[in-house]
């Protein structure tokens, strides 16, 4: 008889839990959820609203700052289809001051660089840097020249000298997450550093060496080897324009193995391959190559550019958007950023790139104190965003011509379209989802100061969404 009693108990208690609304259900897995002993300490916050109607479906926390990481990538992304256009390209400007006579620029070549963060980048065929570089080439080569009895003057001064948004911490900057963005930008601002590992762990690893060849920075190397299949625990320490750094941690036994820095100065590594360009083609450079830092530095004189004789363009930006979103490439966020206040202010750093969003934001009827923003990309741990932000940037995302290309642009995580954001301590979640019953969802989530691994944290906030399916 109990048995049967207890039987009859659990198909009502299932008739109830199935017969409960979906605000119910997510209030019930909230409570579960901040009940967690992993959660004794954290902050939750979630909101979802019906993507048809823009009407609540439930709020907790929606109006708590916190921590959003690669999820503020939406707010950059949006505003960046809205003020510049998804056909918007970067430019990089070849010309020169003097003459071309008898195949001899007598004068100085310039190249103007205006931020373009897929300048060299293996991600689309036009913009590799061997295709960048003939194609350079092919430019002289048109205007026959073969000899520059000038220098070759590089100028990035469209954006700001300072590469590294406000709040970007020490242990990021050196590592290829934590490129810093110049007017000239090349390789995505990255390189790749092969080790060889140790006989046993513990042992130190050898540096085989760097792709590409770094011809002006040096690496004092303290990586030593880890367990085998441990993985890359290796982190990169240096400065942006700075010469010298040093490795930290440790890279599995077994096979040579490849972590990912950052350039500490992009330009400079561009001139000296294009220098190499020229030495290949046989162009002639009587001069030398010249950085706007070295303009800056040494209060330098020069000439303004007489004649434009060819232009580099990007990929449009919702190609650009594309990776910034699928991939997470916080050094386009950052390039997004300072181009907003160069085409609206005139000057292109963070943190004019940074009111732009803001105030572009508090037109479409956020409040400014619900994006407290120090970059583009969610790299620095002082940015602090509401949920109830998040989800008005996908619902106005909605509206718009570039909508399309914005949601082609989004990942899919747990079969739902939304962009994901980590950094120490936050995960996060904004997106899209239609459940099988027809309706479609709206939502962002996000969890700071949890306890425990990063993947049992996720695993936990899936099954909170999962009630949207």
């Amino acid at each position: 008889m109990k048995q049967i009693l207890f039987l009859f108990a659990c198909v009502i208690n299932t008739f109830l839990v199935a017969a409960q609304s979906l605000p119910q259900k997510l209030a019930e897995a909230v409570r579960q959820l901040e009940a967690d002993s992993t959660m004794k300490y954290a902050l939750f916050s979630l909101y979802v609203v019906d993507a048809q109607t823009g009407k609540p479906v439930y709020e907790h926390n929606q109006h708590v700052g916190l921590a959003a990481a690669s999820t503020q990538k939406l707010f950059t992304s949006a505003a960046a289809f809205e003020l510049l256009g998804k056909g918007y390209q970067y430019k990089t400007v070849i010309g020169y001051n003097g003459k071309i006579e008898g195949g001899v620029l007598n004068g100085d070549l310039h190249i103007n660089g205006y931020g373009d963060p897929s300048f060299g980048s293996w991600r689309w065929k036009e913009t590799k840097p061997d295709t960048v570089l003939q194609r350079m080439v092919a430019i002289l080569r048109e205007k026959k020249i073969s000899k520059i009895s000038g220098r070759v003057l590089l100028n990035d001064s469209a954006f700001s000298i300072q590469p590294i948004p406000g709040g970007w911490i020490w242990d990021d900057i050196g590592n290829y997450y934590g490129a810093g963005c110049w007017g000239i930008n090349w390789r995505e601002n990255q390189y790749d550093l092969t080790l060889k590992p140790g006989n046993a762990e513990g042992e130190p690893t050898t540096i085989i060496g760097t792709s590409p060849e770094l011809q002006e920075e040096g690496l004092l190397n303290l990586i030593t080897t880890g367990k085998k299949g441990s993985g890359d625990n290796g982190y990169i320490y240096r400065a942006p324009y700075a010469q010298q750094g040093f490795t930290q941690g440790t890279v599995p036994l077994g096979e040579a193995f490849s972590i990912s820095g950052s350039l500490s100065n992009p330009p400079m590594q561009f001139a000296r391959e294009l220098g190499n360009a020229f030495l290949v083609q046989k162009i002639k450079l009587e001069g030398v190559m010249k950085l706007f830092i070295d303009k800056t530095t040494n209060r330098e004189t020069w000439p303004a550019m007489q004649q434009q004789i060819g232009v580099l363009l990007s990929p449009p930006l919702d190609s650009i958007n594309y990776w910034f979103l699928r991939r997470s490439i916080n050094l386009y966020g950052e390039a997004l950023v300072k181009s907003l206040a160069y085409e609206k202010e005139g000057y292109g750093s963070t943190e004019k790139g940074v009111e732009v969003v803001r105030n572009f934001w508090q037109q479409q009827g956020i409040d400014k104190a619900a994006i407290h923003i120090q970059d583009g990309s969610g790299l620095s741990p002082q940015n602090r965003v509401t949920t109830g932000a998040l989800v008005q940037v996908l619902q106005y995302a909605k509206t718009r011509p570039w909508y399309s290309s914005f949601y082609n642009c989004l990942p899919e995580y747990n079969g739902m379209k939304m962009k994901s954001g980590s950094i120490g301590g936050a995960r996060a979640f904004a997106g899209y989802h239609a459940a099988k019953d027809g309706k479609s969802y709206t939502y962002a989530i996000i969890v700071n100061n949890y306890d425990g691994s990063s993947s049992e944290a996720v695993k936990k906030m899936y099954k909170v969404l999962d009630l949207l399916k």
